[in-house]
């Protein structure tokens, strides 16, 4: 059996009229740039948040450094953010010219740990960049306090946790403003780089929309330098589509996550990730923690099965930060999860039968060794 780790296709087959339709519109209507298409994800989008604004943008990445600079975070500025994370949540902090700032990881979630940020604060922070990671909320409790104690801006990446929600309130809600990609292989993925800023700060959202847009909010007029940021149209007609399906495609993820977990409930060389208490986990990736982890990984791509790891080095260990010195003992329990961490196949379309192979492979392995 061959079972990829994320299977775009079949997502596509199960909506290929409504994408097909979808995208054949904006042809028909030559909406390539902004436009009708644009504005009705934007606002459906909102909505559906319960928030006042969203800006799309070109992609997640962009997302983030667009907040910070409309935030006026600059040189001289520090802004916190997790240990480990894909490289978008810390690079968009060096290129505003301001400094990272890495914090620890909570072991059984994965996300940074709110004990630990406070002895990271310095005259020089700006903002905490919390990331709500592999589909896993944040503590957002305690690190709103703490926001609110030292009168620090919270800009929530959530490229990887849409809809997911945090005692009964949705992830990216907390916060000045909240980021999302919408890359392919995302819960809610177009078919190309695409994202997004939410929030209700309005005179924020007219910046954000503005800087994004080279500066300008009507044609011809710039009322300052910006850069070329904007979620075109054919990626928009297809997030009008698949909006509609979210919430269905996060339970059929949770659902897949909760039958793995049951499958390898107390076997022994394999942890089954946690879901924090009164949260809504909505599984962009299933991360286990396993021993022998790369034979275990090459043991099964022979057995047909896909794996990826996320992230196989954290990120104040990766080259482009070795000017901050930073060593392993830095972030203990970052550094012992990248040795160990392996995501599995995860997607909606994954069938029980698939997750029996899977797991069944698992089993095999560790019992033959």
């Amino acid at each position: 059996m061959d079972i990829p780790f994320v299977d775009l296709e079949a997502q596509y087959k199960n909506h290929k009229n409504e994408i097909d339709g979808a995208i054949q519109n904006v042809v028909n209507d030559t909406a390539f740039i902004r436009g009708d298409y644009v504005d009705n994800f934007e606002q459906k989008y909102a909505e559906k948040y319960g928030v006042k604004n969203c800006i799309g943008v070109g992609n997640g990445t962009d997302a983030i450094y667009i907040v910070l600079k409309m935030l006026g975070v600059g040189s001289g500025d520090e802004v916190i953010t997790v240990a480990n994370s894909w490289i978008s949540s810390s690079e968009t902090i060096s290129q505003t010219g301001a400094k990272p700032v890495f914090v620890d990881i909570e072991p059984d979630y994965f996300t940074i740990d709110p004990t630990k940020i406070e002895e990271k604060i310095t005259d020089k922070t700006k903002a905490i960049i919390p990331v709500h990671l592999y589909g896993q909320p944040a503590d957002m409790d305690p690190i709103m306090r703490i926001a609110n104690k030292y009168d620090l801006y919270v800009i929530e990446d959530t490229a990887q946790a849409h809809f997911a929600e945090y005692k009964d309130q949705k992830v990216g809600t907390f916060g000045d403003a909240a980021t999302f990609s919408f890359y392919p292989g995302k819960n809610l993925g177009a078919y190309g780089d695409a994202g997004a800023i939410i929030t209700d700060n309005d005179e924020l959202a007219d910046k954000c929309r503005m800087f994004a847009n080279h500066g300008s909010l009507q044609k011809h007029d710039h009322k300052i330098e910006g850069i070329n940021s904007r979620l075109d149209g054919i990626q928009a007609a297809i997030l009008n589509v698949k909006l509609s399906y979210i919430q269905d495609w996060n339970k059929k993820r949770l659902s897949n996550a909760l039958h793995y977990n049951e499958l390898l409930a107390d076997f022994e060389g394999i942890t089954t990730p946690k879901i924090r208490k009164n949260a809504i986990h909505v599984f962009h990736l299933y991360v286990i923690r396993a021993e022998r982890r790369d034979k275990l990984a090459n043991y099964l791509k022979d057995k047909g099965i896909n794996t990826s790891i996320h992230y196989p080095t954290i990120l104040p260990l990766l080259s482009a930060y070795d000017y901050l010195n930073h060593t392993p003992e830095d972030f203990p329990n970052a550094y012992k999860a990248q040795q160990e961490i392996l995501s599995l196949p995860m997607y909606p379309e994954l069938t029980n039968t698939q997750i029996k192979y899977v797991t069944n492979n698992l089993k095999k392995y560790y019992t033959n060794k």
